[in-house]
This record gives structure tokens, C-alpha cells and sequence, in this order.
């Protein structure tokens, strides 16, 4: 691992002072579960090291009716899926925190990092793009808030320009008769990262007809993404057996897996096409709505 300098600041303007000035030689450490592997491996070599965890803002885990949740970048996931209104209205965040890494790497990493690392397969990714999250970033101009769905750009990569931070992420309150779930595949029991990942939201209206529905994949394609055609075949319609098969088609079609050593394109297809069909079960199950095979 190369040098580097190490600041801990207190104050968001006081980070995003250090990190414009030393530009694309810094990088935020947020848990460091990510990060300090990617140091130690030479993918990453950063002369500046800030650690965000001291920023109040970055700490902030609150809900209000009105306007949601806020998820400072900081916190870490063990926090969060502990956190009673998380569990109670968002289980599908409670799914996508407890499945990264160990008990251990939970204890640490936090949700902000995850995103920032940008990985193709990102547990937490799917979660909040199906819940319509809201990045809010800060830079040398103020703050600025990015819709969650433009937010990663490619492999480890994400919108953020030299000197600026993710400060909080923004989910808006669910509404009521609206489900979450979020499932992945690995060769492994734990500790392993998603082969494919997908994370279903659904909004019932009357007489059980999706009024909306979003579904979010991982692994499949260069970035977290959504899949618009499975999810606009679902809405206005009864979420019945034959519904969710077709959507599961129509997720596997949109993706764009590559084929690697931990599986091949048309598996990933196949995976989403499962995962997507028994995220949707899932959630109507939350609803109390039984679908027959």
C-alpha cells in the first residue's frame, strides 16, 4: 500500500475543502471496507484519505411522515436495518443491508460507501433505486440532489465530480399498501458477491391492481439499473401468476449480463427471470394477496 495522508474533519464544508484541493487523488472513507481492500490490492492509490464518519450530517439516520427517510453516507448497515421505522416501513432496505459482507463488515460499512463504490453488483443498489431514493451531494457550490437512477454512470464510477460527497440519501415514506423485497444469488451461503440481485417495490390499488411497480437489478449490466419494461407490463394490471411470469420475462430480456467466470449471460438472464417473480411473490405475501403457481 502507497502513502497517504489521513484527515478526519467535522464538518462537511471542511471535507469538501480537502477534497477539492486535492482532487482526484482523494477518496472518502465512509466504512473502508471497500476502500482499504482496494488500496492494499493497488486498484486504488489515493494521497488524501478522509474519513467521514466525524461529520454529523453523514450520521444522520431520521424519519419524518412527510418527508421520508434520511440515510446520512456514513451510517452504517447494521444500524440501519436495526433501526425500528426501517424495519417497519422499509423491509426491503432491512434485505439489502443485512446481505452485505459478515456481521463484522455490517458493524462497519455503510450504505453511502456502497453506492460510492459504485460496483455492478452492489447489494444496496436495487433497494433504494426501486424506492425512488434521492442522493444529495455537496461540492464547493452548495449541495445538489441527484435522482438515485442517474447517480452511477459505470463500473466504479458515479456522477460525483473532484471534491464533491455523497451526504445523505433520501427515500421518500411508503405509501400504504406498497411491499418491498430485495433477493440475490451466490454460489456461497454468505459472503459473497451477487452472480444477480434484484429488488421489486409494488403499490396495490383497488380490488388488488398494481397501481405501481419498480424493479431494480444487480449484476446485469455495467451499472444498477432499473428494468421499466417488466415494471410498466405490471401497472394497472391484477398481479395474478400469469402478470408476474411476464415480467419476469420482460427483466430478463432489458438486462445486459456478461458472461464471466461466476456465471454465464444466459444464466444471469435465468436468475433474473427467478429472482424477479419471487421478489413480486414476496412482496404481494407482505400485502396478505396469495398468487397461485
Amino acid at each position: 500500500m502507497r502513502e497517504f495522508e489521513y484527515a478526519a474533519p467535522r464538518t462537511v464544508k471542511e471535507a469538501v475543502a480537502l477534497l477539492t484541493k486535492a482532487g482526484a487523488d482523494a477518496r472518502c472513507l465512509a466504512g473502508g471496507t471497500d476502500l482499504i481492500a482496494q488500496m492494499k490490492e493497488g486498484r486504488r492509490s489515493p494521497t488524501l484519505v478522509v474519513d467521514v464518519k466525524r461529520i454529523p450530517d453523514l450520521m444522520r439516520l431520521e424519519y419524518a411522515e412527510r418527508r421520508g427517510l434520511r440515510l446520512g453516507a456514513g451510517v452504517s448497515c447494521s444500524a440501519i436495518y436495526e433501526h425500528p421505522v426501517v424495519r417497519e416501513k422499509y423491509p426491503i432496505i432491512v434485505d439489502a443491508c443485512s446481505l452485505v459482507g459478515s456481521l463484522q463488515i455490517q458493524n462497519r460499512a455503510s450504505v453511502g460507501g456502497n453506492l460510492c463504490n459504485a460496483a455492478p453488483s452492489a447489494d444496496t443498489a436495487p433497494a433504494f433505486l426501486a424506492l425512488n431514493a434521492t442522493a444529495v451531494v455537496a461540492g464547493l457550490r452548495g449541495r445538489r440532489k441527484i435522482a438515485l437512477t442517474e447517480f452511477f454512470v459505470g463500473p466504479g464510477k458515479t456522477v460525483l465530480s473532484p471534491g464533491e460527497l455523497l451526504v445523505e440519501v433520501i427515500v421518500p415514506p411508503p405509501p400504504a399498501r406498497s411491499a418491498g423485497n430485495y433477493l440475490r444469488f451466490i454460489p456461497r451461503n454468505e459472503m459473497d458477491i451477487a452472480v444477480a440481485g434484484v429488488g421489486s417495490v409494488v403499490l396495490l390499488g383497488a380490488k388488488g391492481v398494481c397501481r405501481d411497480a419498480r424493479i431494480a437489478l444487480a449484476s446485469v449490466a455495467p451499472v444498477p439499473m432499473r428494468a421499466h419494461g417488466a415494471e410498466e407490463r405490471l401497472r394497472g394490471r391484477v398481479l395474478d401468476a400469469e402478470a408476474i411470469r411476464e415480467a419476469g420475462a420482460l427483466a430478463a430480456a432489458e438486462c445486459k449480463p456478461i458472461s464471466d467466470v461466476r456465471g454465464s449471460a444466459d444464466y444471469r438472464r435465468h436468475l433474473v427471470n427467478v429472482l424477479t417473480q419471487r421478489t413480486l411473490r414476496a412482496c404481494l405475501k407482505q400485502l396478505g394477496v396469495a398468487v397461485e403457481s
